[in-house]
Order: structure tokens, then sequence, then C-alpha cells
């Protein structure tokens, strides 16, 4: 069932949202060569429960899961998409890093990612951050009140394509509130005019993956967690957490 938030609930989820987009400044600031991705999860931890908020996806165990995510944030490097686990492992020099938070307040969630190069960034992967930024600002162009969940999917789905990126089917977006994964899915490809209707007071994670190589391809790795590119390419992952308003989107996750 689609929930339907009133503007003080997004007032709170806003609070929420920043919460997030200030965890995830940090970390980016953090992020250079030689750190770990456990120290970047300590950092989020540190600014998450700073603010009074609390992480969301420690412990968050889906029923497809082997394990509780053990993370604060999602830390995913160069061929993977999304779900990688902040561990030991050091970052190096032109490493991708994708990095996705949660953050729950008053019981409401902010949910959002970034993606950036550590080091001397490749060409190739400053082009696919790029591409996929811009997928992120045409989907949240297109969530307009009145239209329609494809709307979204088509306007992200143009960019990824015409780029010749793949777009893995089984990932996108999601509703957000009071759980982190609510109904509607929102696919990263589609046709406009289908899917659930643009309501105000409906809040999605709007979240493109694009694939460099091109094929749509996934797998996931011997963690249960982490999802990779099938073709071993590298891939990016942005996203914020936004609301329909009789005005338009309202952006809850940015600084």
């Amino acid at each position: 069932m689609i929930e339907l938030k009133t503007a003080t609930e997004i007032d709170v989820l806003r609070e929420a949202g920043r919460i997030v987009a200030n965890a995830l400044h940090a970390v980016r600031a953090h992020a250079t060569v030689g750190t770990s991705l456990r120290e970047l999860d300590e950092l989020a931890r540190t600014v998450i429960t700073d603010a009074g908020a609390q992480p969301v996806f420690l412990g968050y165990r889906p029923n497809w899961a082997p394990t509780p995510f053990p993370g604060v944030i999602c830390a995913s490097v160069n061929d993977a998409i999304v779900h990688g686990i902040p561990n030991r492992q050091r970052l190096a020099d032109g490493d991708l890093v994708s990095i996705d938070c949660g953050a729950r307040v008053q019981g409401w969630v902010g949910d959002a990612a970034i993606t950036f190069s550590v080091g001397t960034a490749r060409p190739a992967d400053v082009l696919l951050t790029e591409t996929t930024a811009q997928a992120l600002a045409d989907g949240i162009a297109a969530a307009q009140p009145g239209g329609r969940i494809g709307d979204i999917s088509r306007a992200i789905g143009l960019v990824g394509r015409s780029a010749g990126y793949g777009i893995p089917g089984p990932l996108g977006g999601h509703g957000v509130g009071r759980d982190m994964h609510e109904a509607p899915f929102v696919p990263n490809d589609g046709s406009p005019g289908r899917g659930a209707p643009l309501r105000p007071g409906l809040v999605l994670a709007i979240e493109p993956m694009f694939l460099a190589g091109g094929h749509d391809d996934i797998r996931t790795a011997e963690d249960g967690w982490t999802v990779c590119t099938g073709d071993g390419s590298r891939a990016a992952h942005v996203e914020h957490t936004i609301a329909i308003t009789e005005d338009g989107p309202r952006v809850l996750t940015a600084l």
C-alpha cells in the first residue's frame, strides 16, 4: 500500500535527510587514498548519532539477506554497484566509490547515495559519475504531481541508454517513510505514463545505477550482500529522497 505523507511528516523526513546529507558530505571529505571503508563507516555513525538520529542500515535484514547488515553505510567500490559491506579494505588511487546512507529521526527515514573517485580519477569514471548524476537530476525533474512513476523511469533510462550504459532491472528506487523500503518500486528504465500516480505527499528515493560495460547483468558476491556488475565493469549509484508536492518535487536529502 502506498502511504501519502502530511506536510508535517515531510518536514521531519527533511530533518532525517539533512543528517544523511551531512554524513555523506563528511564521508566524502574523509575518503582519501589509504582510508579504510570501516573508518568511513565509523565516521558516518558518529555524524548520525551526534545529531540525535539512528542509523537505518545497521542490523537491517530483508528476507533474502544471509545475515543482518553490519554497517552504517553501504560502501561499494569499483565493480560493486550497491550493498557493499564497509570492511577493512583501504581505498586505492583511482578507486570509484559509491556510499549509500540512511538515518531515522522520530520514526522517519532519509536515504541518499553519492559516487566519487578517490585520488586521480579516470576520465571514464568521471563521465560515468556525471552521467548518473544527470540522470538523477532528470528523474527528479520528471517527478511532477499528476504524472506517473514511469515518467521518472523514462527520464533516467533515456540518459543511461543514450550513453551506452547498462541498467540493472532488479535494482531501483522505492518509497520512503517510516520504513526504508516502501511501495512503490521506482525502476531506472521504463515507459512514461505508466505505474503508480505521483500524488502530493508521496515520498520516493530516486536512485539511478549505471554500469559502464553496457550490460545489464549483475551478480551477488560471496558475502551475500554486495551486488556487482556481471562483466566486472565499474558502476555508479546516486540517490536522493524527494517528496512530491503541489509545486513539484522537493529534495529532502540535500545539504
